[in-house]
């Protein structure tokens, strides 16, 4: 029985989930991280742009963006045929040495996050379409711009994002991204009410002359993100991870997520209203 996982020999069980792993990348942020990217747009959306986000969302009975925060997440399940199809919109990777997006190298046949949200902004703007096309398209738009600002949906191909790089915080192993998606804003230890609140809080301490522009486009956020990723430190000098780690980089992280909320209402705003 030791040799078996479930009935299956173990080098097949580890190429079982090998496989699985390679077909569908981690999430970004994780559900709290990207509900939260919504609650910080809605209030920023003028009346006109959330006339609209409502008029839409209340075609399937719902109340508000957080509602649709995960759906994209959540195909895998739903709908696995379109969930395969657009497992490679949640990321971009730079393996061109810089941060530069160069989309024949980096975004082949549209497929990255760059290229699939501007394409769902697209869908989304057209009245012609119909309301459930629409709708679908601004769960994408959601989902998407919460995906560019984690850093490592914009990192690099040869460890999958931070996939491959192994870690270990507090004794549970994980990897880096998935450290990143809900580890580093669970260490917190808050609801996500009570997140948000803070996370307003200092939005609005913060001067908005001292907050990089918030309607460039979506290619120079993922850029920003990829400079992250490769700024010292980034990448743990060593499998375990301390507190320091988590006080450094938490910040950057909560900024990612007011960056992203912000970024999502003026892009709201300029396609609806």
């Amino acid at each position: 029985m030791s040799a078996t996982v479930a009935g299956m020999t173990r080098p097949l069980a580890s190429c079982c989930l090998l496989l699985l792993l390679l077909a569908f990348p981690a999430q970004a942020w994780g559900p709290m991280g990207h509900r939260l990217v919504a609650r910080l747009a809605e209030p920023q959306l003028t009346p006109v742009a959330h006339a609209q986000v409502r008029r839409l969302l209340a075609t399937e009975r719902l109340q508000s963006l957080a509602d649709i925060a995960n759906w994209a997440d959540e195909l895998r399940g739903m709908d696995p045929s379109l969930g395969r199809r657009s497992a490679k919109w949640h990321y971009v990777n730079f393996d061109g040495g810089d941060c530069h997006f160069v989309p024949a190298r980096d975004c082949r046949n549209g497929d990255c996050v760059v290229d699939a949200l501007g394409a769902q902004v697209a869908i989304l703007a057209d009245r012609n379409r119909s309301d459930a096309e629409r709708l679908q398209a601004l769960k994408f738009v959601v989902h998407f711009t919460g995906d560019i600002h984690q850093p490592l949906h914009a990192g690099l191909g040869s460890d999958r994002g931070g996939n491959t790089f192994q870690v270990n915080y507090r004794g549970k192993g994980s990897n880096l991204h998935a450290f990143w998606d809900s580890t580093l804003l669970a260490s917190r230890g808050l609801g996500e009410t009570t997140y948000l609140w803070r996370l307003r809080a200092s939005q609005a301490a913060t001067p908005a002359s001292a907050e990089p522009y918030t309607t460039d486009s979506p290619a120079e956020w993922a850029e920003q993100s990829c400079v992250l990723v490769h700024q010292p430190g980034f990448y743990p000098s060593s499998a375990r991870i301390g507190d320091d780690y988590v006080a450094r980089h938490r910040p950057t992280a909560e900024r990612q997520l007011k960056l992203a909320g912000s970024r999502l209402a003026a892009l709201l705003n300029a396609t609806l209203d």
